[in-house]
């Protein structure tokens, strides 16, 4: 049986080292033996192994140091102690400083291999762990905040400032900006990267249902022993909270999400114990929290205590800039992600029609559009033939936009924000040169710069 995993083994005394080693070797394992400790901890400076196992009592250095050493500078890897001298408060002595095992010579090979078995396992789990944390931080690290906009520079740098403590952070937005990937860069940038990373979408459940999903329960049982359900603050302990969509609270909810913040303790509903919880709380919400504050739906205390740090996610409207470098970054993955073999680009007019649409969805309706196309575009180039309806068509643009407005408005107040809207993306697809622009919207170039001053437009 090939276990393919590289023990150290450890032990002052020769012949009994060179019998484990053979064992152990024979089992299929890779074994480095060694019978001094002090070169044995500097060996493990320098190489990479799954398990060490090591003698309790030897001269120079004991087995409790090297188990300390291993655990000071490389917590993942388990350690097994062996000894002679057993007992049973050395025993606890040695798992309290955390020993993965503590086996008593002589013992039986079975004994031992079935150990050595269980901390291959968990050397493994814990590896593997590693690579979807280094996989997570790919991901969603605060380098995937991509944008070059003022306000997505700004964003990052607020995620950079804010990771390290536990402030609570408030990240607003419409829908689709962005906010979950926002907080999950917190996490991931924050010591608490190791912990769970807990999200509470507030708009799915009802009241109820939700204060059962944050707090947890406890309810009698046919055993005679409360059946526990730990809630999603519990789960998250040590780690970090998002709750999305926090405007919706009922006030009750608001109040217990209250004494949360300010005393760090929950209650599960049916319990009477109040348990400790060490939470960072990230919130996100779409609507102006201060607008429910006036019309009384949200409480003032609380929205004092989650606006702290508060990172305002724009649409993607207001940062036009930033959609050339998401179309590249999503066809890149999507290229990946599909193994698509050849190169596949956007062409310039069905970028120039990208920026100049106002993507009602924001950054995940673009997402969609672009995968959309990925994946059903023969071809290398993209063109603005193969982009949706919506987006090419300018009559169902302009209905599109048309049908957003609310029924009651300032009329002269609209009209100028639509023709500063034209006049933008116009442009865009004159490349910002202003007399193709002009030409476009069938105006003059002096007519075009006053309304550009008008409007306080010098870019996308």
């Amino acid at each position: 049986m090939s276990e393919n995993a590289h023990l150290l083994v450890i032990d002052d005394e020769k012949n009994y080292l060179l019998v484990l080693q053979t064992l152990l070797e024979d089992e299929g394992y890779t074994v480095t033996a060694i019978n001094d400790p002090e070169t044995a901890l500097a060996f493990l400076q320098e190489s990479e192994v799954d398990v060490v196992i090591t003698d309790m009592k030897m001269p120079k250095v004991s087995g409790t140091e090297i188990l300390a050493q291993v655990k000071k500078q490389q917590p993942h890897i388990p350690v097994l102690i062996m000894t002679a001298f057993g007992s049973i408060e050395s025993a606890v002595e040695t798992m309290k400083y955390g020993a993965f095992d503590y086996i008593t010579k002589p013992f039986s090979n079975d004994e031992l291999l079935l150990s050595i078995h269980n901390a291959v396992e968990l050397s493994r789990a814990h590896r593997q762990y590693r690579l979807l944390q280094e996989a997570m931080q790919e991901h969603f690290g605060v380098h995937t905040l991509i944008g070059r906009s003022r306000n997505m520079v700004q964003v990052r740098q607020m995620v950079e400032r804010a990771a390290p403590g536990r402030t609570t952070v408030l990240i607003t937005g419409e829908s689709g900006t962005g906010k979950e990937m926002v907080a999950r860069a917190i996490h991931l940038s924050s010591p608490r990267s190791e912990k769970p990373f807990v999200v509470v979408d507030c708009t799915s459940l009802s009241a109820d249902a939700l204060d059962q999903e944050l707090f947890g329960s406890e309810t009698g049982s046919s055993a005679g022993t409360p059946a526990i359900r730990r809630g999603r603050i519990e789960q998250a302990d040590g780690g970090t909270l998002f709750l999305g969509e926090l405007g919706v609270l009922s006030p009750d909810l608001q109040a217990k999400l209250l004494r949360v913040l300010q005393d760090r303790k929950i209650e599960r509903i049916g319990g009477t114990q109040s348990i400790d919880v060490d939470v960072r709380f990230v919130m996100a919400s779409q609507m102006d929290l201060a607008d429910k504050v006036g019309d009384g739906s949200f409480r003032e205390d609380l929205y004092y205590r989650v606006n702290v740090v508060q990172i305002e996610m724009q649409p993607l409207r207001e940062r036009r800039e930033d959609i050339p470098v998401l179309v590249a970054h999503f066809a890149a993955k999507y290229r990946q992600d599909n193994g698509i073999a050849e190169q596949k680009s956007f062409s310039t007019q069905a970028l120039n029609y990208l920026t100049g649409y106002d993507w009602p969805g924001n950054i995940r309706q673009l997402e969609n559009v672009v995968e959309s196309c990925m994946v059903l575009v023969p071809g290398a180039v993209i063109g603005e033939e193969d982009l949706p309806a919506e987006i090419r068509d300018e009559e169902s643009q302009f209905k599109s936009a048309v049908d957003l407005l609310p029924v009651q408005l300032d009329l002269a107040d609209t009209l100028n924000k639509i023709e500063a809207a034209l006049i933008r993306r116009a442009l865009v697809r004159a490349d910002l040169v202003q007399v193709k622009a002009a030409e476009l919207l069938n105006i003059s170039k002096s007519l075009l710069q006053y309304k550009l001053k008008k409007y306080g437009i010098t870019g996308h």
